[in-house]
């Protein structure tokens, strides 16, 4: 053991010095070449400034809708009847010219890089400066979403697999049993990403009674269908965003702070409302949950978990913390079981009712591992069997792909579930509330699939409770995220070799714009006064 600890000790000492080289290039770089550099460093002024983060933000997103709703653009379904606006005529076969496909490209990248820009900036300046006015955050997020709420669903097909499945909910064809194939000729089928097609839902009972409920209003209309899945993810992030201050108050933080990185999030506005994703509600209910229980109230805390856990499983890891925590380490065995049972019988009866008004039992436990069909090299776990597997079939030596993602997905999963319960076993030395947030990210890096909404998880949580440079980490994971498996890029460097000249200088410069656009004077409170001096002598 003291090897191990030793060896532990070592592994965190590079980890840091690496980590601080890389923020500082990673600042420098920036203070010397993005327009934040022709600002000389003062002393702050206040929060009159936000209406300023608050117009680039919306001008970035209504660029991200406006790309992504060209009839031929990669970023979403090109299929009629499945949007009100942007999908190809009936019958229609051509993808619509080279030129329209680059501006599609060209504002949804360019758009997304302003974005990031913004909530970076807006982040590090809520980091330095306390107290900022929850009204008019709010604002800002009512302002962000409402391109998200119009835009065709975006960068994923989901939504199209949440409606289906509720359209079987409401005629009693169990989604744990049947894929949404199994609808037939049903318009609810065709938008259907094939390859989800005969997959079991992994979905808890409360999402499919609340899914079946919808379809149910809506008259097994389609289109309304998708559309009252989109107001549900947006309900559920107008309450994330109500608990998150709840929650940073009762950890004595940042109400502030925590409602930008959290609610205001890149990956919350583009994949939780513009994707539809049902993480969204999980991550509501968790976090309202640990709110609650961060007020000295578990009991709420055990049922608001329960149900982001009837949403999604990884959340009744919430549970846990609040059983392990909400008692004295000291106190005597009996009473450390106490809250355990109190967690069991709540979660039991939210399980056990949602599951009756779903109507299909608990085959949705055995599905949880069914999106392991998906294999990418963004889960690390994935991609090192992929890797051992082009290595050896490249020296020549046959092995199956799928033998060798087995070995390292379990690998992934056992080295996760160490690390969660050391975690567990220091949380209250380390924090509670931040160890479950890191738990969370570590169930999904470690795990068979990473997703970027997956990420929401445990961000919403350390956005509250994060220590030293685990906010670099969220940062780095939310402005990156959004990026992986976005489609596009490949068609954007063909399309800068082969279309006209004036359109290729046209395209960079609208690029060069998203990547350098000042921005306003409000971005040089982004950083520490004296380390802002500090940088502008070095440059």
């Amino acid at each position: 053991m003291k090897k191990l600890s030793v060896i532990g000790q070592q592994m965190r000492s590079r980890y840091e010095i690496g980590a601080a080289g890389f923020e500082r290039g990673v600042s420098l770089l920036e203070r010397r070449y993005t327009p934040l550099g022709r600002f000389s460093p003062g002393p702050f002024e206040g929060w009159s400034f936000l209406w300023q983060p608050a117009l680039l933000g919306f001008f970035a997103l209504c660029a991200i809708v406006a790309g992504a709703s060209f009839t031929n653009s990669p970023f979403k379904l090109n299929m009629t009847n499945t949007w009100f606006f942007g999908e190809p005529a009936v019958g229609a076969g051509s993808m619509g010219s080279q030129t329209k496909l680059l501006l599609s490209i060209v504002l949804v990248y360019g758009g997304l890089v302003l974005l990031m820009r913004v909530w970076l900036r807006l982040s590090e300046v809520m980091k330095n400066h306390p107290g900022s006015p929850i009204k008019q955050l709010w604002k800002i997020l009512a302002l962000w979403s409402v391109p998200m709420i119009i835009a065709p669903p975006l960068f994923s097909r989901d939504v199209f697999s949440y409606a289906a499945q509720g359209e079987m909910t409401s005629y009693h064809l169990s989604p744990y049993i049947l894929g949404p194939f199994s609808l037939g000729s049903s318009p609810y089928v065709a938008p259907v990403d094939p390859l989800w097609g005969n997959a079991p839902a992994p979905y808890g009972p409360l999402f499919l009674w609340i899914d079946g409920t919808i379809t149910r209003i809506t008259h097994h209309n389609h289109l309304a269908t998708v559309v009252g899945l989109r107001l549900l993810e947006v309900a559920a992030v107008a309450l994330m965003a109500y608990a998150l201050p709840l929650l940073a108050r009762a950890m004595g933080r940042s109400a502030g702070e925590a409602f930008v990185l959290g609610a205001l999030n890149p990956l919350v506005l583009l994949t939780l409302i513009g994707g539809a994703h049902n993480d969204a509600l999980m991550a509501a209910f968790l976090t309202l949950g640990i709110a609650k229980a961060m007020q000295k109230k578990p009991l709420w805390g055990f049922f608001f978990c329960a149900c982001a856990a009837a949403i999604k499983a990884p959340a009744a890891l919430g549970m846990v913390y609040v059983a392990w925590t909400c008692v004295s380490p000291y106190v005597s065995k009996r009473e450390r079981l106490r809250p355990f049972l109190y967690a069991g019988a709540i979660g039991a009866f939210v399980l056990g009712v949602s599951t009756w008004m779903a109507g299909f039992g608990f085959g949705w436990v055995k599905n949880l591992l069914s999106n392991g069909t998906v294999r990418s090299w963004a889960a690390p776990a994935t991609g090192v069997g992929m890797a051992i597997t082009s290595v050896s079939h490249g020296l020549g030596v046959s092995v199956s792909e799928t033998s060798i993602l087995s070995v390292t997905r379990t690998l992934g999963l056992m080295l996760a579930v160490a690390l969660c319960l050391w975690l567990l076993l220091n949380a209250n030395r380390r924090g509670w509330v931040r160890s479950l947030g890191v738990s969370l990210l570590l169930l999904v890096v470690l795990g068979p699939v990473v997703q970027p909404w997956y990420l929401v998880w445990g961000i919403v949580l350390l956005a509250t409770s994060y220590v030293g440079r685990e906010h670099f980490w969220i940062l780095a994971f939310s402005i990156t995220a959004p990026f992986l498996g976005l489609p596009g890029g490949r068609a954007l460097l063909d399309g800068l070799i082969h279309v006209n000249p004036l359109l290729t200088a046209l395209v960079l410069a609208l690029m060069a714009g998203a990547l350098l656009l000042p921005m306003g004077r409000w971005t040089q409170w982004s950083w520490p006064e004296v380390e802002s001096r500090q940088v502008a002598d070095v440059s």
